[in-house]
């Protein structure tokens, strides 16, 4: 993947420019500045708008030894560079006030080169591997996200806002005007929306937006929860992309839908005499995700409550395999052909760090590829269902259990680490083991009304 950067002569670029045309026209006060620390919160410096020029050409200084993961005290100088493809106005503006915009940034070195620990550069590096081989990722997310009230001294709750249920409707559904003015504000910053509905549990909710190439995916996802989480403040509420907040009811995931595109601009994955129109291509890739899931599944449900919800009887996937029908399979995949071809993996949960989790998933389709994986036979039949027996007959093994066996998982997998890179690779595995332990010692409620009188 090209920059599309300053000019090494420190001119800006056609994009850049329009940028600072466009600050100009709207009047545009400050800039916020941002990028995702390794687990993926969303971090901004906030400048006036008249260093956009020198953002462009120079980069903003920050401390990276202060985010999560980056580097070490002694070599923490580092520089954002801005993306001039993410600028967006935000909504929200004051009357007689200026506006403020929002920039998406890449990281780099005091030497000037990509830091190797940026997610969004681990994400490039990945892209830029897949176009080496001809081809370019499409990426349709379907995050999922729960509303909450809160309490007197406004915090956070597991009371839902309301007892909807799937695709209902008002009074059900009562969150159906923070859907409208979340989408009205996603699309103001450039979204295009293709569909939002009340989610099975109560209080869950949905918003699809369309598909995009899998870099700016990841910007999207991002932009998604802050938007998300800004308009529920407005109206009161707690939004939370936690993948399980309440037990006993579904939790929220993130499918994903992949297809390459060759440099022709067609649907690699595409093959109308096969019975499910998929090519080779994407049967391989598919076989690479299925060869590579228990270790991408650190990072695409990177949380210790990532696995309350990977656990079968809630639609979530627990299973490794694939079906045309199955909602119990890790894979399903649409009834669609020609340009919409595709397959649907169903374990990412919206916790994950979007740049990284896309990464793992396509790092790993790609070793497929390379290595002309197998995917085996679709299921069709419920595998919950199946017994030890029967799941050992058909070959189908599970996702890991907790983030302990999934950090192991990634550990072990050459694949999927070096798609990472030696630096994230360490320090996210480092930071996950370190939760994972923290919360085997940690003694939960149900621990205490269990056992406390008990014994």
């Amino acid at each position: 993947m090209t920059d599309d950067h300053a000019t090494p002569d420190g001119g800006l670029t056609a994009k850049e420019q329009a940028v600072l045309d466009t600050i100009e026209e709207e009047d545009i006060d400050f800039l916020r500045l941002q990028f995702t620390d390794i687990l993926g919160v969303v971090k901004n410096v906030s400048v006036p708008a008249h260093q956009a020029e020198k953002a462009f050409t120079e980069g903003i200084y920050f401390d990276g030894s202060s985010i999560e993961g980056f580097v070490r005290i002694q070599e923490s100088d580092m520089r954002l560079i801005p993306d001039p493809d993410t600028f967006a106005i935000l909504p929200w503006r004051s009357e007689g006030e200026g506006g403020t915009a929002r920039l998406i940034c890449d990281i780099v070195d005091t030497d000037g080169e990509p830091f190797v620990g940026g997610p969004r550069q681990v994400l490039k590096s990945v892209l830029d591997r897949a176009e080496e081989m001809g081809y370019s990722v499409s990426i349709g997310p379907e995050p999922e996200f729960f509303l909450f009230e809160k309490d007197e001294n406004g915090d956070a709750t597991t009371i839902p806002h309301d007892n909807g249920g799937y695709f209902d409707l008002a009074p059900k559904d009562l969150a159906s005007d923070v859907r409208k003015e979340i989408i009205f504000t996603l699309e103001e910053m450039g979204f295009e929306i293709e569909a939002s509905h009340h989610e099975v549990a109560e209080g869950q909710h949905e918003i699809n937006f369309k598909y995009a190439d899998a870099l700016e995916t990841a910007d999207n996802i991002a932009t998604f929860r802050a938007v998300v989480r800004a308009v529920a403040e407005q109206h009161d509420l707690h939004a939370t992309f936690m993948p399980k907040p309440i037990g006993e009811i579904n939790g929220s995931g993130m499918h994903t839908h992949i297809s390459l595109f060759d440099e022709d601009g067609n649907n690699a994955f595409a093959n109308e005499d096969d019975e499910f129109n998929l090519s080779e291509t994407a049967y391989e890739f598919m076989g690479g995700i299925l060869d590579h899931a228990p270790a991408f599944t650190a990072v695409t449900n990177p949380t210790v409550n990532s696995y309350k919800r990977l656990v079968p009887g809630y639609e979530a996937p627990v299973y490794i395999a694939w079906s045309d029908v199955n909602r119990s399979a890790l894979i399903r995949v649409p009834d669609a052909a020609g340009v919409s071809a595709r397959f649907e993996v169903r374990s990412p949960d919206p916790s994950s760090n979007p740049y990284l989790a896309l990464a793992a998933l396509i790092a790993s389709g790609l070793d497929g590829m390379e290595t002309g994986a197998d995917p085996g036979d679709p299921v069709r039949e419920d595998i919950y269902e199946f017994d030890e027996e029967k799941r050992a007959e058909y070959g189908i093994t599970t996702l890991p259990s907790n983030l302990g066996e999934a950090v192991d998982a990634l550990e072990a997998d050459d694949a999927v680490t070096e798609a990472l890179g030696p630096h994230v690779s360490e320090k996210f595995a480092e930071a996950k083991n370190q939760e994972f332990a923290e919360y085997l010692t940690s003694v939960s409620t149900w621990e205490e009304e269990r056992y406390l009188e008990k014994f």
